[in-house]
Order: structure tokens, then sequence, then C-alpha cells
């Protein structure tokens, strides 16, 4: 453990960013930001019940070669969040008005769990709009009774009694290492569940953690086969959610998909191991 106090601020200050909001489709939507509009678009999407401190550790190093963008989607962080909208089409759709808020015609998008799945719906379904693409422990293929039903009780005791303990509870979820569940995260993560709107919003949110909603929204091994935009499915040794063997026989439906493991780490491998990541994902991006 370092001696430190590990916090968001701290992971930002290594680079000049912004953090502020734009109306993407009519969706009052939070973004923090690193690198210049000069630069490749390049957005990256949190999973269920997430937010874009999730990437805190990846604006610098990814700030300095892409025009780097979080947000937080719909219903989630500080964006709008409508009583109803919650499938993988309606986060396209937000994600796709972020790029024409942005005015751009297509970007990178690196999406980790649900990020991954919202990804993959758009390179399959719109995939003049994707250049590049990073499914980070991804959604969309895979459904596991137990996971989806132990998300669901952690995410709503979380959000209906918003203490440092079920936060960090619902943190540690993410990770291999709990150490890695700092104060500061936690407090983050706690002020956004503490919103009354939220509360209200996550049974919605968790939709995709209902099997016939879940099975309506996955992949097709023909839609799948579409994917034609370079793509880099990456695992880890201990995600929660789905073996390495899954993320593999996800990568080999893919034409042409890059495959690979991050050891010791669980659903959250960009903030657990952030050098191995950043290296891993701006080796991918910048290729070619």
């Amino acid at each position: 453990m370092s001696d430190f106090y590990n916090s968001v601020w701290a992971d930002l200050t290594a680079t000049s960013f912004s953090q502020g909001f734009m109306d993407a489709g009519g969706i009052r939507t939070r973004y923090i930001s690193s690198g210049t509009p000069d630069k490749p678009l390049l957005l990256l999407l949190h999973g269920t019940g997430g937010h874009a401190e999730a990437y805190s550790r990846n604006f610098a190093a990814h700030g300095e070669h892409f025009h780097t963008v979080a947000i937080d989607l719909i219903g989630h962080g500080w964006t709008d969040k409508p009583a109803t909208g919650y499938e993988i089409k309606d986060y396209a759709a937000h994600v796709l008005a972020v790029m024409d808020t942005l005015g751009r015609d297509s970007a990178n998008i690196s999406g980790e769990s649900l990020g991954g799945w919202v990804a993959a719906y758009i390179a399959i379904n719109h995939p003049e709009r994707i250049d590049r693409m990073v499914l980070n422990t991804s959604g969309g293929w895979t459904a596991h009774p137990e996971v989806m039903e132990r998300l669901k009780t952690l995410s709503m005791q979380a959000v209906e009694d918003p203490n440092p303990e079920r936060i960090r509870q619902r943190l540690e979820f993410l990770m291999h290492d709990k150490s890695k569940v700092n104060d500061d995260l936690v407090e983050t993560r706690r002020a956004i569940y503490a919103q009354p709107t939220l509360k209200a919003a996550m049974p919605g949110i968790l939709c995709m953690q209902e099997m016939e909603t879940r099975r309506r929204n996955m992949f097709t091994e023909a839609e799948t086969a579409r994917i034609e935009a370079p793509t880099l499915v990456l695992w880890t040794s201990h995600d929660p959610t789905a073996t390495p063997e899954e993320g593999a026989m996800i990568a080999s439906k893919i034409p042409g998909a890059r495959y690979e493991v991050m050891n010791g780490c669980g659903h959250w491998p960009q903030f657990e191991d952030a050098p191995h990541f950043n290296k891993l994902h701006l080796e991918f991006l910048l290729d070619g």
C-alpha cells in the first residue's frame, strides 16, 4: 500500500483535463476529457452503475494521442436519468448523440462491461461510426444468473442505503485486489448513488440483469461476424462476470480480433493495473 492518499484528483493531476456537461440529443451528459479536439476521438464507456471516474488513471496516457472523452452514460453518474430507455439500443443512441455533439462522424470506442456491449452494438449496426474498438470484460455474449443476481443485489443495496460500507462492497465486486478500492473512490460513488434520481432510475438501469431482457439484447453469431472494426478483446484472470475462456470465445467470433488477458485483475483492469492497461490499449489503438 502506498503511503500517500489515493484519490481521483491525484490520478487526474498528471494531465490537463476538463469536466463539464454537453447536450447529447436532449440528454444533459456529463463528461471528463483530456487531450485536444484536433486529435482523433477516443470515447471511454463505463459499465453498469458506473461513471467517468472509472477511467481516472487513463486520461494522462491517452490524452497525449487522442481527444479522450469519458462520459456518464444515460441514467448514470451525473447525466440525466429518464424513467425508461436502458436497453443497449438506447445507450447506443446516446453515445451516437455524443459523437454528433462533438462533431465527429466516427470515433475509437473502448467500453468496459456494459460499455463494451454498447460499443459492439454500434460496430454491428453503425459500422461507419467506429474506427477501432476495445471490448474490456465486455457484456453482450454471456448470461450467468448468479452473477446477474449478485450485481442486482449489491447495486440496489448501495443505492437504497448509500453508506460507505455498501458502496465499498459494490466497488469491491469490480476488483481482484480489494485494497484498490480507496476511500476517495468510495466517496465519489457515494455522492452519485445518494442522488434521489439515481435511486429511482436504478431498477431500470438493472434491466440488463433480468434474463429475458438480457437475452433479447445479446448478440448472435451472425451479428458478431458482421463486426468490421479492428477489435481488441481484453479480459482478465479474475473477472467476476465471465472466464478468460469465455473472453477467448468472444474474440474467436469477431473477424480478425486480437485477444489479451491481464493477470491479477478483476472487472476494472484499466484502474487496477493502469500502466499495463495503458500500454496494451495504446499499442492497439495506435497500430496502423
